[in-house]
């Protein structure tokens, strides 16, 4: 329809739609909102154009939901966020940084529920920044254009006069690219460099990779095979006998010490430089709810 709109004639065009719409709007109300509730909000929207969105959403409010259109269509949406992380550097990051395991995103989390600006990243990206970073049940993460969106949707209404706190991370998390200017503008942030005792930060861990101490121990194998490469086979193997026999505890602590801090320091040396120059350390001797508020 979109061709024939913009090659032939939009009279022409405006018929077929019409006559796709009509043909489809009782197959659309029977499979998609015959058992919707009064109360249900709609979204309706074209790839471009307008014209069968329109139809189908004066179709639904007049049945008495509660709708939404979208003018232009997913492409003019696609553009609006484009041009608005465009200007993600006009904001004044802090950046969370911290080794593995520190509660980083806890500290968001309190930092939030205090009033402040956050936007956490691994959330954003449904991966938690490593090779071990995969959510469990769910390992799909979004596409690059939902990333972009999340992000967008969440800084929209963000005061630029105030700090927006984010969690140090790598440009990529996952398969997943922070935008090249709020990266810019998170390499040249201030830094709080979060420190906890090693006990903590593995009882951290534990508890929020229990899955792969019960139902995903298999694809914690296939995730440390990957790091041959950079420990070595007989680190890996290690590893794999402390899993095996359940000390999930020296476990920890082992990767922790051998490979993620270390790959921690490298990635801050080359990424993000600021956080060994200007961070300002904040040691909390636990992780919990309180410690964390009050640090907030």
């Amino acid at each position: 329809v979109g061709t024939l709109y913009k090659q032939v004639d939009p009279f022409e065009a405006k018929k077929v739609g019409a006559a796709m719409v009509a043909a489809n709007l009782g197959k659309i109300i029977d499979e998609r909102f015959l058992t919707a509730p009064r109360d249900t909000k709609i979204l309706v929207y074209c790839w471009r154009g307008g014209e069968r969105s329109l139809s189908l959403a004066h179709v639904l409010s007049r049945i008495g939901f509660d709708v939404y259109f979208a003018p232009g269509g997913y492409k003019r949406y696609r553009a609006g966020v484009l041009e608005f992380l465009r200007g993600m550097d006009k904001f004044r990051y802090h950046v969370i940084a911290g080794k593995t395991g520190c509660a980083k995103g806890k500290l968001l989390d309190a930092l939030e529920a205090a009033g402040a600006q956050v936007i956490d990243l691994e959330v954003m990206a449904n991966h938690r920044g490593s090779i071990l970073g995969e959510e469990p049940g769910a390992r799909e993460q979004p596409s690059q254009k939902m990333f972009d969106s999340r992000i967008a949707f969440k800084a929209r209404t963000f005061d630029a006069s105030r700090p927006v706190f984010v969690e140090g991370e790598s440009s990529m998390i996952g398969k997943v690219q922070v935008p090249s200017t709020m990266w810019s503008g998170m390499r040249i942030a201030d830094v709080t460099q979060l420190e906890i005792p090693m006990s903590e930060r593995v009882k951290w861990i534990r508890a929020g990779y229990k899955h792969f101490e019960t139902t995903e121990t298999g694809r914690l194998l296939e995730c440390i095979d990957v790091l041959v490469k950079r420990v070595g086979h007989e680190r890996v193997s290690a590893w794999k006998t402390l899993v095996a026999d359940g000390q999930w505890d020296e476990f920890v602590q082992d990767i922790l010490e051998n490979h993620y801090d270390a790959a921690y320091a490298a990635a801050a040396a080359r990424s993000r430089p600021q956080e060994e120059e200007k961070a300002q350390v904040l040691f909390l001797d636990d992780t919990s709810d309180e410690t964390y508020a009050k640090a907030a």
